[in-house]
């Protein structure tokens, strides 16, 4: 069956504490950063893009996986922030990695899922014997408009799978996606920053994708919530995973161990996948993981997966979620505002 070869994340270095966002912000500010759950968040260098993130994420899963870049057959970057309108990410990761030129590559696009839909699509080839083994990738330096509620979660980081047959260490068992239109995000093309629904990117957007897919992948492995160890869903916040974990009843220590969001904020396309990684580190053989990503726009990808032995000799390989985490300095909203580029917004 097919599987997980390797992964690997990056996060960037410098961090802001939400409490400094709100500070510049006033009253409604302080009320916005005390409600999303979230308590700082990572921020790109201003030599970081979507592009050094996935090289970087790329490189930990090549290196973990211990293979030779040039079996990879696909590479498939999913993001809302590559840094070209008109110009493959993959290209240049690709070339980075030293990968053999007779390769697939594309860029995805579907909010926060774009990654995981990465990951559906190498799934297919390598499983149709296409090709040997797809890299999938999930990155951001997710935006979001000064003073906005976006701003205290929107974050940057990255996570790169290889997917393949050969000594996995983890199995994927199943995966099924739901999907509607239901325009609950947006950016239009040549604008700064994206506009939300609000209130209504909750109950029929978030709650209602997640929810589906999570149902539809317990009714395709017969299973229910007390057959699985770990729970992964795409974090927005620190609030709407938590909240889907109560609908389904998913118990809190369930669920915990994945909640990367309040530590570094909303990656977007990485959100789901870094914190399936964060699970991977600390998983052991014959656990089984339950994972929903989340796209506005709006669809969700659920996947069903075992931890096989093969993980244990992978151990202390790269670094891992943890160590991305713990390797941070902080900066002010100026410098911030500065290396996300938002003064010429404000002006």
């Amino acid at each position: 069956m097919v599987g997980i070869i390797g992964y690997g994340v990056y996060i960037p270095r410098y961090r802001i504490k939400t409490e400094d966002i709100a500070s510049v912000w006033g009253e409604d500010g302080a009320k916005l950063a005390k409600g999303l759950g979230v308590y700082e968040k990572s921020v790109p260098g201003p030599d970081e893009d979507v592009a050094t993130i996935s090289t970087e994420a790329a490189r930990n899963a090549v290196k973990y996986a211990r293979i030779d870049p040039k079996d990879i057959g696909a590479i498939y970057i999913g993001s809302e922030s590559h840094p070209y309108a008109v110009k493959p990410t993959g290209t240049i990761v690709l070339e980075a990695l030293g990968c053999s030129h007779n390769i697939t590559c594309a860029d995805y696009e579907f909010a926060c899922k774009a990654g995981t839909a990465a990951i559906q699509t190498c799934m297919g080839l390598v499983t149709s014997g296409m090709i040997k083994m797809g890299l999938a990738i999930g990155a951001d330096t997710a935006q979001g408009r000064p003073g906005d509620a976006l701003e205290y979660s929107a974050a940057a980081g990255g996570a790169a799978y290889i997917i393949g047959n050969d000594n996995p260490v983890a199995t994927i068992e199943a995966t099924v996606s739901f999907t509607t239109d239901t325009p609950d995000f947006w950016r239009r093309e040549g604008e700064d920053f994206p506009s939300h629904g609000a209130r209504f990117t909750g109950e029929p957007a978030y709650f209602r994708h997640v929810g589906a897919g999570a149902k539809l992948l317990l009714e395709k492995t017969g299973t229910t919530v007390d057959d699985w160890d770990y729970f992964v869903f795409h974090m927005p916040n620190g609030k709407f995973p938590v909240s889907m974990g109560r609908q389904l009843g998913v118990p809190k220590e369930k669920l915990e161990d994945s909640l990367v969001v309040r530590r570094i904020g909303n990656t977007y396309s990485g959100s789901a996948m870094i914190g399936l990684a964060r699970v991977l580190d600390i998983a052991r053989p014959g656990d089984r993981i339950f994972m929903v990503s989340y796209g506005s726009g709006a669809g969700s990808d659920a996947f069903a997966i075992t931890v096989e032995e093969e993980i244990e000799n992978h151990r202390g390989e790269v670094p891992t979620v943890d160590d991305y985490i713990e390797r941070k300095k902080y900066v002010n909203y100026s410098v911030y505002a500065k290396y996300r580029r938002k003064i010429k917004a404000l002006a």
